[in-house]
């Protein structure tokens, strides 16, 4: 029996498709990821695939004119779109959907760089989101970008600095700004490749994320599958 397709935009190496890649494998699907650095975006069918997932990246989607590949990849998002397949999109993904969907991505007013849990909405609180609540789990955060909510969308969750964090559209859109597919044993990755950033980050601090990953990473994989076993049931997938 052919296995189901999910193509995964991937920008960096290490940001890849974490706790999800398992739980995908588990239901059949054979993950191919598209890397924007070594592809060009405007060969790829992205209707096709049974599931589409725009990953993150430490840029913005308002640097077009330094990076040409976002407005490719913005392209992608919005074909896919017209043809209301299921989506996921996480941090960038998430961001790049907002601004396919005609909403505007800007610096937000703080930069989450560190574990903190989300404060769902009452609609996340009766969503596949749910178990993805901070009373039961902490979040890991990555971010400096933010973006208005799209116009249909629904929010599901928050957190006290940045409001728009997850949220649905369409029946068929799911974004988060946050990373509820981090591994926790993948975190010396993004600690390597986001050196510089932590740095230049005020507050952040090196060893406090190794010990929170270690202490909430655990936690958040049980959740995230929980919520992505639901999202893609829900979606028939």
């Amino acid at each position: 029996m052919p296995k189901k397709l999910a193509l995964a935009i991937r920008h960096v190496e290490f940001e890849d498709c974490g706790t999800l890649a398992e739980v995908l494998s588990d239901r059949g699907f054979l993950i191919r990821y598209v890397d924007v650095a070594r592809t060009d975006l405007r060969a790829i069918d992205s209707v096709a695939p049974d599931l589409l997932i725009g990953l993150g990246a430490p840029v913005g989607v308002y640097d077009a004119r330094l990076y040409p590949w976002i407005a490719e990849e913005l392209r992608l998002f919005e074909r896919r779109l017209s043809a209301a397949k299921p989506i996921l999109g996480f941090c960038l993904g998430a961001q790049m959907l907002a601004h396919a969907l005609g909403a505007r991505v800007y610096p937000g007013p703080v930069k989450e760089l560190g574990w903190k849990p989300l404060c769902l909405t009452p609609e996340g609180e009766r969503s596949v989101v749910s178990p993805l609540d901070g009373k039961r789990t902490s979040m890991l955060h990555w971010h400096g970008d933010t973006f208005d909510l799209p116009s249909g969308a629904t929010l599901l969750a928050s957190t006290a600095e940045v409001s728009h964090q997850i949220y649905e559209w369409g029946g068929c859109v799911l974004a988060f700004q946050c990373h509820p597919e981090a591994r926790a044993a993948d975190i010396e990755s993004w600690l390597i490749g986001h050196a510089c950033e932590i740095a230049s980050t005020a507050g952040a601090d090196l060893q406090q994320l190794r010990r929170d990953t270690a202490a909430f990473g655990p936690t958040l994989a049980e959740c995230a599958r929980s919520t992505f076993e639901r999202w893609l049931a829900a979606e028939g997938l």
